[in-house]
């Protein structure tokens, strides 16, 4: 049976396929020996996204103060909210009981609102960190060590400014990439060596501003290579050749660095060839930089996945439907954010190591839950209250009806009781929406400004020396003003040996903004139609038809690369 609906928020018409209500029919829990299904979904996949990114907050951070210790903290949450915030190490400490904070169900109202009162009176974490080591500025984290302001990072050592970087070590403003070593500004590279200012890399090696190179190494302002070395603008040359190439272009220099870039996006966009989606080693899949998977459709950012779709920054999952940030082997799963290793659960966030669990936050290593928020080690329990296996199969349909009556069972949680502003949420990043749209959408905004830090020694980056020869140990006693957004920002001792080691240029640009500048690099998650530049034909592809480049199909691109 084939389904059209519309949007319930953008109204918008969606299709919802036969595979799609099995699946929904697959996923819904049994409790009692009777299934409790789920119904299909009244909003559109994008709409479903927007609503679960307004719940998580990468970089929007406060200074405030620990409610358990008392000490001044970094965390996702001002100073004023109506929960108890504690640094990471106290809210995982047994020094507090989350059982204490159970309430029993209230049949006079929504579980929404009641789940709410639950969200105010349990302590948050102040950041998501999972099994990190001296990586306390990170946000997002698991099995990180010696991190700093990496989000989204996992088993990563040594790396500081990233985003959903995973297994690498000593990189640096880098944004999905893997399995990589001194690497600095590259975005969507995997199995690199000291790569710099490129994207789209795999097995390199000290290459600089390039884009789709396989297997190659010394390159420079090169695309669509394959192992190639000693290559500058795509030009075949001597080693001795390709060094003078190099070092005449002096990229010490923050001005030699600016008039590089300016020309290497003339030279990418001229010569360059782009494949319609980004896809290695994988079989009927739709969507971008997708690796290693099969049957996985509308995905962005996924990795050895099975029988998947609606999936954002995903690795591993195996037959689930509207992911974001979820990671560790997923399994039939279907609306979580920020999660860690579920199976058969769904409705849920920044829970981790868990099974039937739902509508649930903060949890970790139980199974048989719902509505709870910071448990560990637990069972059967819902709005954080203890049962009987027989008492919670008893109760839970019951709540499960309730539900259906006031239209929330299938549901993820309203994002207008979400802690955070969708201002200061990744919702923002993909989606931007005014203050006036984002109320009328029914999310919540945070007008509080942030304190300005208070630094006793500040140079505007233009006056910074400029070489990276010429900076003094001193500039880590300085703050330095944004040329971009006036925001003072810090050096750190591990940053300035890596520029100096690696002869990169003083950024002059926040890390937020430089954040933000990669995210400009990348491609919307949208797909247009548009026509193949080789061979006419029709094709779907995150290239806009507007747009500049050469936009092969995957036919085409293979021949012309190979």
């Amino acid at each position: 049976m084939h389904m059209k609906k519309v949007c319930a928020l953008c109204e918008k018409a969606f299709d919802i396929s036969e595979k799609d209500l099995a699946f929904y029919d697959h996923i819904s829990p049994v409790i009692g020996g009777k299934k409790q299904r789920i119904p299909p979904p009244t909003l559109c996949a994008d709409c479903r996204n927007q609503r679960r990114m307004a719940w998580r907050n990468d970089r929007s951070f406060f200074k405030r103060t620990c409610d358990k210790t008392g000490e001044t903290i970094i965390s996702l949450y001002p100073e004023k909210t109506p929960f108890p915030v504690f640094k990471s190490d106290a809210w995982w400490s047994d020094a507090w009981d989350p059982m204490e904070y159970g309430q029993e169900i209230q049949w006079s109202k929504s579980f929404f609102q009641q789940w709410q009162e639950l969200l105010h009176r349990v302590p948050r974490r102040s950041l998501d960190l999972v099994n990190c080591e001296n990586s306390d500025y990170c946000n997002y984290c698991g099995d990180d060590k010696d991190c700093y302001l990496d989000i989204a990072g996992e088993g990563n050592q040594d790396c500081y400014y990233n985003l959903f970087t995973k297994f690498s070590k000593d990189c640096m403003d880098c944004t999905f990439t893997y399995n990589s070593t001194l690497c600095y500004e590259c975005i969507q590279c995997y199995d690199s060596y000291n790569c710099s200012y490129s994207q789209y890399l795999e097995n390199c090696g000290d290459c600089m501003f390039c884009y789709d190179l396989k297997g190659c190494t010394d390159c420079m302002l090169s695309i669509n290579l394959r192992n190639k070395k000693y290559c500058f603008q795509n030009e075949q040359l001597t080693k001795e050749e390709y060094k003078k190439r190099v070092l005449a272009l002096q990229l010490g220099s923050h001005t030699a660095v600016k008039r590089t870039e300016n020309l290497w996006n003339t030279v990418r966009i001229q010569k360059g060839i782009y494949r319609d989606m980004y896809m290695l080693n994988c079989e009927n899949c739709s969507g971008n930089n997708i690796k290693n998977s099969q049957n996985t459709f509308n995905a962005w950012n996924a990795s050895n996945c099975q029988d998947c779709k609606y999936l954002y920054d995903v690795l591993d999952a195996k037959d689930c439907y509207d992911l974001n940030y979820s990671l560790y082997n997923p399994q039939a799963s279907y609306e979580l954010i920020s999660t860690l290793q579920l199976t058969f659960s769904a409705f849920s966030m920044a829970t981790h190591f868990s099974s039937n669990v739902f509508y649930c936050d903060l949890c970790e290593n139980s199974s048989d839950l719902f509505g709870c928020i910071g448990l560990n080690h637990k069972q059967y329990c819902i709005f954080n209250k203890q049962y009987t296996k027989e008492e919670y199969e008893e109760v839970l349909p019951k709540l499960i009806r309730h539900m259906q009556e006031n239209h929330e069972w299938g549901e993820f949680f309203p994002a207008g009781i979400s802690p955070h502003g969708y201002n200061e949420t990744v919702a923002y990043e993909y989606m931007p929406l005014t203050k006036e749209e984002a109320l009328h959408k029914g999310f919540v905004w945070n007008d509080q400004k942030k304190e300005q830090p208070t630094v006793e020694k500040i140079i505007d980056a233009t006056n910074l020396p400029e070489n990276i020869c010429d900076i003094p140990d001193d500039v880590l006693n300085w703050a330095i003003r944004c040329e971009t957004t006036g925001m003072p920002f810090k050096i750190i001792r591990k940053e300035l040996e890596f520029y100096r080691e690696h002869t990169i240029a003083l950024p002059r640009i926040c890390p937020r903004q430089r954040h933000d500048n990669r995210n400009a690099l990348r491609n919307p998650r949208i797909l247009w139609e548009r026509k193949c530049d080789a061979t006419g034909e029709s094709i779907h592809t995150s290239y806009a038809p507007s747009r500049p480049e050469h936009v092969y199909c995957e036919k085409a691109y293979l021949e012309a690369v190979k």
